[in-house]
């Protein structure tokens, strides 16, 4: 990583220093490498502390750079994609699924979600907490909510251990014929339960991605993700063809 001469360029120091340090990740670094201390780093751009600070952080909120607690700031994973596209795909739990399943517990959905559902408002469903892992780092908690009506074979289920709890209710779901699917994006701030997941402060910026998954006409199951924004990115499949919906009562046509 060479040095440079700011005091000339017209944008802000810590903007352009931004640039140079980027265009170093991308040639002199690898995944998960340790960057240089603050002084070390400093002294070799000739700028201020703050200046620095200012130029790491702003790499940070674009998920170039990750601070982790004990370690320093080491060079983030490319951000993995969040796929969009509303075409149908496979129950959650299907084979090749990537997601971590946690545990599972029977309550009753928030007022939202129950309405989506059309569960009563004290009607129990299980809520399935799963967590999304990539390079060791927690990127993405999700809670499915499913009705007893769409696992009615559940039931004879009788397990103390709430992750096989969760994974008979991801099996009983592989026997329904997913009809289609729909999702809402939406840009959030992490609440303390989420925080604490992703290994973020509160109030960290945060995608969160609502997905009902339809089946014999209704909403089989509805899912609520929580992104890191600072690993993740959008993308939109072959038909580019994302809708945000503010009606939660649609069915499926």
């Amino acid at each position: 990583m060479g040095t440079t001469q700011l005091e000339s360029v017209p944008e802000p120091k810590y903007w352009h220093l931004k640039t140079v340090i980027g265009e170093a990740l991308d040639s002199d670094f690898a995944v998960g490498e340790i960057l240089p201390n603050e002084r070390e780093l400093a002294a070799r751009f000739g700028v201020a502390r703050a200046t620095l600070r200012q130029a790491l952080e702003q790499l940070e909120l674009e998920g170039r750079l990750q601070r982790r607690r004990g370690v320093g700031t080491t060079v983030a994973p490319p951000r993995m994609g969040v796929d969009v596209s509303t075409s149908p795909n496979d129950w959650p739990g299907a084979a090749g699924d990537a997601w971590q399943t946690v545990d599972c517990t029977l309550a009753a959905p928030p007022a939202a979600l129950a309405r989506v559902l059309d569960t009563e408002s004290d009607e129990a469903v299980h809520i399935v907490r799963r967590l999304l892992v990539t390079h060791g780092q927690p990127v993405a908690a999700e809670l499915l909510y499913v009705p007893s009506a769409s696992v009615p074979d559940l039931s004879g289920i009788d397990t103390p251990s709430a992750a096989t709890r969760a994974r008979g209710v991801l099996r009983e779901l592989q026997r329904l014929t997913l009809e289609g699917q729909d999702r809402a994006v939406e840009l959030g701030s992490a609440r303390a339960d989420d925080a604490k997941e992703l290994e973020r402060l509160p109030g960290a910026p945060v995608l969160v991605v609502t997905t009902r998954y339809f089946s014999q006409g209704r909403t089989a199951i509805a899912s609520v993700a929580t992104y890191r924004a600072d690993t993740c990115r959008l993308t939109f499949g072959d038909s580019g063809d994302l809708e945000i919906r503010h009606d939660s009562r649609r069915r499926a046509s």
